[in-house]
């Protein structure tokens, strides 16, 4: 009988005898989901509060924190006995970005969406890790209201526009491996309504390229997303999304307005990421 994998707060644990994956080694992956349970609002985070979020024994929390600070990926806090992210986390976070050239392509069709939208609303860009979407680019216009969201933000793979997006321009087999974890991370009582909603959205995006979200990631907040696929399969698959309170946006707004131009501007990107705008 298979091992049904145990869901953490950093994503699903893998349990790499049964699967008969020999060439995976749990324990580096026991020491990434350590990473992942940071978040940018955090500050320090003591081992307990670590082994709630990941979902490993304490014991084994406080023999991965104890080798993360000894190469600097934690750096511990001797007076209040907790870590916070050590400096060379950011070098990583870093070389991906460098990496990602869609990005420098992307900037200036976000910036042009956010000064359409105006009113301090927020234009992302981002990829998928485990079950959440990062930011890996974003715009806003001047405004007073502005979602607290900036580049290394995580947001609901699940319930997000952008998140949604994403699962539609995957492959189906991932995409049906990606639906299975999320189904054994939800509550029984919620998943049909949420594998609705997904599915939902996934309808929208093949029928005309933008799926709309209200108030299903956050009460009040709209939002739009479209998926930006690779034009020839190389390079990762990412979404866009603009959102905000839904009183500035309004589902007709969206409909109508920004979800059309940021189809638009995705076609653009991916022509320009292509040599097309050379």
């Amino acid at each position: 009988m298979k091992k049904r994998a145990k869901q953490t707060d950093a994503g699903t644990e893998t349990d790499a005898s049964a699967s008969g994956d020999r060439q995976f080694v749990t324990a580096l992956q026991r020491g990434l989901d350590i990473l992942r349970c940071f978040r940018p609002t955090d500050g320090a985070l003591g081992n307990q509060e670590l082994a709630q979020r990941c979902g490993l024994p304490n014991s084994t929390v406080s023999r991965l924190t104890y080798t993360l600070s000894k190469l600097g990926y934690l750096v511990y806090l001797e007076d209040i006995g907790k870590y916070r992210v050590g400096v060379p986390v950011l070098g990583l976070g870093y070389a991906c970005l460098s990496g990602l050239k869609v990005r420098e392509v992307a900037q200036p069709y976000l910036d042009e969406l956010a000064q359409h939208a105006g009113n301090g609303l927020l234009v992302a860009m981002g990829g998928r890790d485990q079950f959440s979407m990062i930011y890996v680019a974003c715009a806003r216009s001047e405004g007073i209201v502005s979602l607290q969201l900036n580049v290394g933000s995580r947001i609901s793979l699940a319930r997000s526009s952008m998140g949604r997006a994403y699962l539609a321009a995957t492959a189906p087999q991932e995409r049906e491996a990606i639906l299975r974890g999320i189904e054994a991370r939800t509550d029984k009582e919620r998943w049909p309504q949420l594998q609705s909603e997904i599915l939902r959205a996934i309808e929208e995006i093949n029928m005309r390229g933008f799926c709309l979200n209200s108030g299903e990631w956050q009460a009040d907040v709209n939002s739009v997303g479209v998926p930006l696929a690779p034009l020839h399969g190389s390079g990762p698959v990412l979404a866009l999304n603009c959102g905000g309170p839904a009183y500035l946006l309004p589902r007709e707004r969206l409909e109508n307005d920004i979800g059309p131009r940021m189809v638009e501007a995705v076609r653009k990107i991916r022509y320009a990421g292509e040599g097309g705008g050379r």
